[in-house]
């Protein structure tokens, strides 16, 4: 019985010690991975999904340089401004902004239904050499009939 307590308590402290030390180190560097991965998916939905977009005055002060490239811009819908033609399933229309700027919008796909109660657009896209912004994507802001909210729908490019 003896020699059974004595081999146990033969050994090493060390041991124990040094494999706590690699058991938190593991832990430790998992964690740093863990927390660079959520960091990188965040910044990642920041960049891909940013909510910022240019008024059309602003476009406008930016436009020989930004044209061909993919940018938001936001306006409220120019009353009367709608051309539909179902033939080649084209909507063009126009928005601006409160300094009264104007853009020609042009977006090929599906009118939404409720496009003449739109207050406002977002639209996504790129500006043409000729001035006329190409829509890829279409959000518009439509008051509701039972909420003071705006409802939104969106609708993408069929080209």
């Amino acid at each position: 019985m003896t020699q059974l307590v004595e081999q146990a308590q033969s050994i090493p402290v060390d041991l124990e010690k040094k494999q706590a030390a690699n058991k938190n180190l593991k832990f430790i560097i998992g964690g740093m991975l863990v927390i660079a991965l959520i960091i990188t998916l965040i910044v990642q939905a920041t960049v891909s999904t940013g909510a910022y977009y240019l008024t059309v005055t602003e476009l406008a002060e930016k436009t020989p340089g930004i044209v061909g490239e993919r940018v938001r811009v936001s306006g409220a819908v120019v009353d009367d401004s709608e051309d539909w033609n179902p033939q080649e399933v084209t909507l063009r229309f126009a928005i601006s902004d409160e300094d009264g700027a104007q853009l020609p919008i042009v977006f090929y796909g599906p009118r939404p239904d409720n496009f003449q109660r739109a207050a406002s657009a977002i639209v996504e896209g790129e500006l043409l050499p000729d001035g006329t912004f190409q829509a890829e994507t279409l959000l518009l802001k439509c008051p509701s009939r039972y909420e003071e909210e705006p409802e939104e729908i969106f609708v993408e490019s069929t080209r």
